[in-house]
């Protein structure tokens, strides 16, 4: 169900920072709704790409993940896309080419985002940011900022939501629809992850593994997972996952793996298949159709594909991972013992 006010009081209050995420999670998606009607810079930087259709996505941390949903969209717009995080670019970076380069930043004060604004560049430099006020706001030729400020949370819940959004203005100028994730985000609904949750309990490591956009998801899962709950947890692209890591599989690990109706949903059931050959509680996260093998526990999402598919999952595991800390963590879920909310 959305998420609203009302039921805010179910947060314990020795949870000060989860009472902070399901603040930003209660406005996530009208938030991702204006933004998606307000960015006037996407038409800007969609005509840059039409003039210098090669673009490269600089983010950090969640926004690398976000951006590495998108790439693939990109793509399929035409555009030369691939994403890198800013440390690898500062430590190899691109050579001068004729591009276009989206730095994204949800605080706009990212260490490595701001050493990499720096450098000398030749290409058309953009950001997309929830602080207008930031180095990276005041620091690029247009920036894309997402409506409703900057995200008080320290694990990424809206502001993951508003980087889809931002992308999406962009997507949308470049003439791909994006309809399909406005009903996604009008209704703000999740999936009921009860049993899903149930299922993990008996789990010491968790897996998410999907293609094409859900790879992006499949690793920001792993993240928040392990920066809510400090559960073990890996994303992979699946293909990847095939190539190598199934040594590892036993019992005792869970697998999440992510199915749209897109290009990715026919990947998925034999790699549930083999997961539950080998012991592993496996689970589909299914926005897409078809059959599973048996042994599979489906978390059914409304059909979809692309950015709808991964705003409705991102939706549902929001709330999975919040389930799951409450299960391992005694107080203070969301309040960081290690890390800080900027990286400096």
């Amino acid at each position: 169900m959305p998420l609203t006010r009302r039921n805010l009081a179910i947060v314990p209050a020795d949870h000060p920072g989860l009472a902070l995420m399901h603040s930003e999670m209660a406005r996530q998606c009208p938030d991702a709704l204006a933004t998606l009607a307000a960015a006037a810079t996407a038409a800007t930087i969609a005509t840059a790409l039409r003039a210098s259709p090669r673009l490269v996505l600089y983010g950090m941390g969640g926004s690398h993940h976000v951006n590495r949903m998108v790439e693939p969209l990109y793509r399929e717009a035409g555009i030369d896309a691939r994403a890198m995080s800013a440390s690898e670019a500062l430590m190899a970076p691109l050579p001068a080419a004729n591009r276009v380069a989206l730095f994204v930043s949800q605080s706009g004060e990212s260490g490595e985002i701001i050493d990499l604004l720096r450098l000398p560049w030749t290409d058309r430099r953009f950001a997309l940011t929830l602080n207008a006020g930031s180095t990276l706001g005041r620091g690029t030729e247009g920036a894309i900022v997402a409506c409703g400020g900057p995200e008080n949370a320290f694990a990424a819940t809206r502001s993951i939501v508003l980087t889809i959004a931002m992308h999406a203005a962009i997507l949308s100028a470049l003439g791909q629809d994006q309809a399909a994730l406005r009903a996604v985000l009008a209704k703000d609904q999740a999936a009921d992850i009860a049993a899903l949750d149930t299922a993990l309990a008996a789990c010491d490591v968790v897996v998410f593994a999907g293609r094409h956009v859900q790879q992006g998801v499949a690793e920001s899962a792993a993240l928040s997972l392990m920066e809510l709950s400090r559960v073990p947890a890996i994303g992979f692209e699946t293909g990847q996952f095939r190539h190598g890591p199934f040594e590892f599989l036993r019992p005792g690990l869970g697998i999440v793996l992510l199915r749209s109706a897109g290009p990715d949903q026919s990947a998925i059931a034999p790699i549930a298949a083999a997961t539950i050959a080998a012991g592993c509680m496996t689970a589909v996260l299914d926005a897409g159709q078809g059959d599973l093998p048996a042994g599979c526990l489906r978390i059914k999402l409304a059909r979809n594909e692309g950015l709808a598919a991964a705003a409705s999952m991102l939706l549902t595991l929001q709330r999975l991972n919040i389930a799951v800390a409450l299960r391992r963590i005694p107080h203070a879920i969301g309040t960081p013992l290690r890390t800080t909310k900027v990286t400096v």
